[in-house]
Formats: structure tokens, C-alpha cells, sequence
């Protein structure tokens, strides 16, 4: 019996709705609908995944982006982002103001950083 069933992973980000557009472009996921609430007092926002679990954005006002591979603040966690290209997925990823990282540790995937610093990886699909 499970008693706990994954439904969302947050990012802490200094801008939720900056951080959502852009995990959006790159995942084709859209940004959950602001209602009436002004775009600047977005504290935490999701991407639709039609009941499948997806990605919050949390408003953290002292956002210090981690450390990707070594750093005083450690990554603590990554996206993994299955990819039919990696290539293509890297060229769309860079253009939607991703980084690459220096350091690649292996050849089946690439790593990079979103625009505020969190680590992500593309992986080739099998």
C-alpha cells in the first residue's frame, strides 16, 4: 500500500513566473492560469501536467543559485529531462537562455544550469 503517492517537485527562484516560462518553452508544459492574481504577487506557481507530476516555482527572496559540481551551497537536486536529441535539445535549451556546464561527466546526457542557477540534465532517450 502506498502511502505517499510524488506530485510536484519546487524550485526556489527569486522570480516564479520568470522561472515557470522558462521551464515551460524547454518542456512544452504550459504555466498554470493567474486568475485574477497580478503577475507580481505570484509567491508560488505550476506547470500543467494533467494530473502527472509537475513543476512548482516557489518566490524565495534570498535565492543564492546552488553550486554545480562543487560550491559552498551544494546542487542538492537536478531535473533529468529524457530527449530524442541531444543535440537539438541542447541548441533549444541554450536559446531558451540555458547554460552548459564546463564540466560533463558522462556521454549519454549534458548538463546545464536554468536561468537562476539550478542544474538540469538533457539525457538521450534509448
Amino acid at each position: 500500500m502506498a502511502y505517499a503517492h510524488f506530485g510536484i517537485v519546487a524550485l526556489d527562484c527569486p522570480e516564479p513566473l520568470e522561472l515557470a516560462s522558462f521551464y515551460s518553452r524547454l518542456t512544452g508544459l504550459d504555466v498554470e492560469p493567474l486568475g485574477d492574481l497580478p503577475p507580481d504577487k505570484v509567491t508560488w506557481i505550476e506547470l500543467v501536467n494533467e494530473g502527472k507530476p509537475t513543476i512548482a516555482f516557489q518566490k524565495v527572496a534570498s535565492f543564492v543559485a546552488p553550486g554545480w559540481p562543487d560550491g559552498p551551497i551544494p546542487q542538492q537536486l537536478h531535473l533529468d529531462f529524457d530527449v530524442a536529441d541531444l543535440d537539438e535539445a541542447e541548441a533549444h535549451a541554450l536559446s531558451l537562455g540555458a547554460t552548459k556546464t564546463t564540466f560533463q561527466p558522462g556521454t549519454s546526457f549534458r548538463v546545464y544550469l536554468d536561468p537562476v542557477g539550478h542544474p538540469f540534465c538533457l539525457v538521450q532517450r534509448q
